[in-house]
């Protein structure tokens, strides 16, 4: 895609859950493959704390949630800082299977040389990842829209008011509050409308 700067190496697509993210950046690494750039796709969902440090401040609190969701430092160490200049391209794609809550060790890969890796996740524009990317992209659409989205996905439920979705919702608005990742991103897509899907 040209809409990404021929020097970014580390780009994040950002956005609430169910929003496309990962459909988005799949089709971005395609692109950008297909136009002879080598490009990886990783999701900050390899990247999750254990259970018992994201639910540390209970199961439902959305301060858990956007707190402790998250190993930064886990993401930066095994794909940001490889990919960064003069980084080695060595990178891992997980740290912990969020299904299972296990911790994983997995090989190392080798990215071709000038790579672009493309990171598809949650709470992208925060403080402790403002300076490890070279071009992010927030997909922004309403609650009443992605949540919906998400239940058709997860089985969870389509009411964004409902009491089961008060820790993903109120967690990701204590995002917006601190972050405002819409004026942080390189670039900001109107994704309240999906775009069809390749024939």
């Amino acid at each position: 895609m040209s809409i990404i700067p021929v020097e970014a190496r580390r780009v994040a697509v950002d956005g609430v859950d169910g929003v496309g993210k990962t459909t988005f950046a799949r089709r971005l690494v395609a692109d950008l493959n297909a136009a002879g750039r080598p490009a990886v796709h990783i999701s900050a969902d390899g990247f999750h704390h254990p259970r018992a440090i994201r639910h540390r401040r209970g199961r439902h609190s959305p301060e858990g949630f956007w707190l402790d969701s998250y190993d930064y430092p886990a993401l930066i160490t095994n794909v940001l800082e490889p990919f960064a200049p003069g980084g080695s391209g060595g990178y891992r794609p997980a740290v912990h299977d969020v299904d299972t809550d296990e911790l994983l060790d997995l090989p190392w890969h080798q990215a071709p040389a000038g790579a672009t890796v493309v990171v598809d996740g949650l709470f992208l524009h925060r403080d402790e990842l403002a300076g490890h990317w070279d071009f992010t992209i927030f997909l922004a659409a309403p609650f009443e829209v992605t949540v919906p989205r998400m239940a058709a996905r997860d089985g969870s439920h389509p009411d964004p008011e409902h009491p089961s979705q008060a820790r993903y919702v109120q967690g990701q608005k204590l995002y917006f509050a601190e972050c405002r990742p819409w004026e942080r991103a390189s670039l900001v897509i109107d994704y309240g409308v999906l775009p069809p899907m390749p024939a």
